[in-house]
C-alpha cells in the first residue's frame, strides 16, 4: 500500500479537514440571489471545489455573463461566509482522531491549501486545529496553485521531508492532481465531488471518510 517509509503527513484544508465547501456553495447561491440572479447549477458549484477564489470568481462571472458584477458578488459571498463561520468552523468527521494518531506516531503535519494565508490561519484557528500543524503552505507562498504541485512541494519543504516520503490527503480532483504531481503518496477522501477515473489511478486509495483513513493507517504505519 505505502510505497516508501512515511515521514510526514500533508493535508488539504477545505472539504478535507474543514467542512467548508458546502458553506461556499451555499454562499454562491445566496450571493447570486442577492444580486437578482438565478441559482447556479449545482454541478457548476461543485466544480469550484479545490480551486482558488480568483478561479472560482472567473467561473461564476463567465456563467452569468455580461453585466454581472463580480465585485458585488464577492461582497455578498464574503458576508455570508463570515456569518456562517463566525461561531466556529465545522470539522469533517474523523479529523481529530486521525491527527491524534499521526501526532502520536511522531509524524510532523502540514497543511497545503489553495486558500490565502489569512483565511487559512483564521479558519484553522477557529476550528481549533492551527497548533496541530508544524507548517501551513498557502497560495500566497507559491507561484502556481493547484492542480500544480507547488503548494505540496512547499509544505514538504517546510517540514524538511522529501515529498515522496509524505502521505497526502485530498478531497478534490484538482487537489489530488497536485498531490500526485508533487510525488506524494496521496489518498482521496471525496467531499462534494466524486473522483474522476484519473484521480482513482493517481491515488493509493479512495476512502469514504477520515475514519476509514485512520483504520487503514493503523494497519500500515
Amino acid at each position: 500500500m505505502l510505497k516508501k517509509p512515511v515521514e510526514a503527513a500533508l493535508f488539504d484544508m477545505d472539504g478535507l479537514l474543514l467542512d467548508t465547501e458546502a458553506i461556499y456553495v451555499e454562499a454562491i447561491q445566496v450571493a447570486a440571489r442577492g444580486l437578482g440572479y438565478p441559482d447556479m447549477p449545482i454541478e457548476l458549484c461543485h466544480s469550484t471545489a479545490g480551486v482558488t477564489g480568483p478561479v472560482r470568481n472567473r467561473m461564476i462571472e463567465t456563467h452569468y455573463g455580461e453585466g454581472f458584477s463580480i465585485d458585488a458578488f464577492r461582497e455578498h459571498f464574503s458576508v455570508h461566509v463570515r456569518r456562517r463561520t463566525e461561531a466556529g468552523i465545522p470539522l469533517k468527521p474523523g479529523v481529530v482522531e486521525l491527527l491524534d494518531f499521526l501526532g502520536g506516531r511522531g509524524l510532523p503535519l502540514a497543511v497545503a491549501t489553495s486558500a490565502r494565508r489569512p483565511t487559512a490561519e483564521n479558519h484553522l484557528g477557529k476550528a481549533g486545529l492551527l497548533d496541530r500543524f508544524k507548517a501551513v503552505a498557502t497560495r500566497d507562498d507559491v507561484e502556481r496553485t493547484k492542480p500544480h504541485p507547488d503548494v505540496y512541494l512547499e509544505a514538504a519543504r517546510r517540514l524538511g521531508v522529501a515529498p515522496e516520503r509524505c502521505i497526502a490527503f485530498e478531497d478534490s480532483n484538482v487537489g489530488l492532481e497536485a498531490a500526485h504531481a508533487a510525488g506524494t503518496m496521496a489518498f482521496m477522501v471525496p467531499d462534494l465531488v466524486q473522483p474522476l477515473p484519473e484521480s482513482r489511478a493517481r491515488c493509493l486509495q479512495v476512502m469514504p471518510d477520515l475514519h476509514a483513513a485512520l483504520r487503514l493507517l493503523r494497519e500500515h504505519l
